[in-house]
């Protein structure tokens, strides 16, 4: 698991920045303002960059000149940043984070903390906080990213609550990374409005899918794992709002104890009532936050519900709906089920096993979450 934030020994006065990371000292001059330069090089360094990195496993320092601030000493954990990297500095406390890695696959917006639900088996609970700031940072980021890049998630927290920064962020994407579809993680209340869908829509970004959960066909039950009565009913007419705009959508259903057992029933519901949806992933846990707080609660082997999962996958499958299984590895799904299986865990945070490095699917197989290799470890084995 890599560690996207760390702090150095370096502490500075002045305001947090937004920058790119090079390696590059001949960079032209009207870039460097939003570049951190890491290099081995000795000094004199060139003047004029944003600030500058120096890999831990480089002794001694470096003299730049006075307007250019100190030269930073990386943290071993941050030992990974390279070239097109982007990072926010915060340096009254010498902070680094890491927001963009150019090759990862992984890259994601983090908006805000705020939400309104309290699902049991969120990784990240929700705080009450005053996070609008983050909208500013992820523009000036989104700016700097390689336009080449695939993808990009906006999640949270639940990215509606700053409605209009959202949109913001949206917009900006669709400027700057015109090629780079965009997945939306949403609990789908907000679009319950009609008039924020048709905003969202006159946006006319070329590959945005919005993912919304759905957890069971019984509106109670969805409201009790979401924390949240009402919330069937607004996340449905969320759902209709945005295709009724001709947005383009995701269901997501977690597997754990409580949702299984409706689990074909749902994917019937699914393929009835939102045909037009394009995409079910049925997710395995991620055991942070409120699902590690209720895993004896929460958890389900995975042999327990083979059979439902391959009877709810075969029922949309029929209906002609896209399926995939996300957040298992190979090795604990049934043959049948294999193919649907994607790589879908953050590759800052997936784990492999002992035993995978020999095993004939380790280049398909997505691993595991970090969090749950000790629940998932009886049953894994070589394909």
């Amino acid at each position: 698991m890599l560690n996207l934030r760390s702090r150095s020994t370096v502490a500075w006065d002045a305001p947090a920045y937004v920058a790119r990371v090079v390696t590059n000292l001949s960079r032209p001059l009207p870039l460097r303002e939003k570049e951190v330069l890491l290099t081995e090089a000795p000094a004199p360094l060139p003047p004029g960059f944003r600030g500058y990195f120096r890999p831990s496993i480089v002794a001694g320092s470096c003299q730049v000149a006075p307007v250019s601030g100190p030269v930073v000493t990386l943290p071993e954990e941050l030992g990974y940043l390279a070239d097109g990297d982007i990072v926010r500095v915060v340096p009254n406390v010498g902070e680094v984070t890491t927001l963009y890695r150019k090759s990862s696959p992984s890259n994601g917006i983090f908006l805000t903390e705020q939400c309104n639900c309290r699902c049991l088996f969120c990784p990240q609970p929700p705080r009450e906080v005053a996070d609008a700031h983050w909208v500013q940072t992820w523009q000036e980021a989104i700016a700097l990213m390689d336009p080449r890049t695939e993808g990009l998630g906006i999640t949270g927290g639940e990215p509606t609550m700053l409605p209009e920064g959202l949109l913001e962020i949206i917009r900006t994407c669709r400027n700057h990374l015109p090629h780079t579809a965009l997945h939306l993680l949403s609990n789908g209340r907000m679009f319950n409005y009609a008039s924020y869908c048709e905003r969202m829509a006159a946006l006319n970004h070329p590959d945005l899918v919005v993912g919304v959960p759905l957890y069971s066909d019984i509106p109670h039950e969805h409201d009790f794992l979401v924390q949240c009565p009402g919330a069937f009913d607004q996340t449905l007419r969320g759902v209709m709002n945005l295709a009724r705009f001709g947005l383009r959508l995701e269901i997501r259903v977690v597997l754990c104890r409580q949702t299984v057992p409706r689990l074909a029933s749902l994917a019937t519901f699914i393929s009835r009532n939102l045909p037009f949806v394009g995409h079910v992933a049925v997710m395995g846990l991620e055991l942070m936050g409120y699902a590690k707080a209720n895993a004896d609660d929460l958890w389900l082997d995975p042999p327990a519900y083979q059979g439902v999962l391959a009877e709810a996958v075969g029922r949309l499958v029929t209906h002609r709906i896209g399926v995939s299984i996300y957040n298992h590895p190979l090795c604990v799904l049934r043959k049948e089920l294999r193919p649907f299986a994607r790589k879908s865990i953050s590759d800052w945070k997936v784990e492999y096993f002992p035993t995978c490095p020999s095993c004939s699917q380790r280049e398909r197989c997505g691993g595991a979450f970090f969090s749950t290799r000790e629940r998932l470890s009886p049953f894994v084995a070589n394909c």
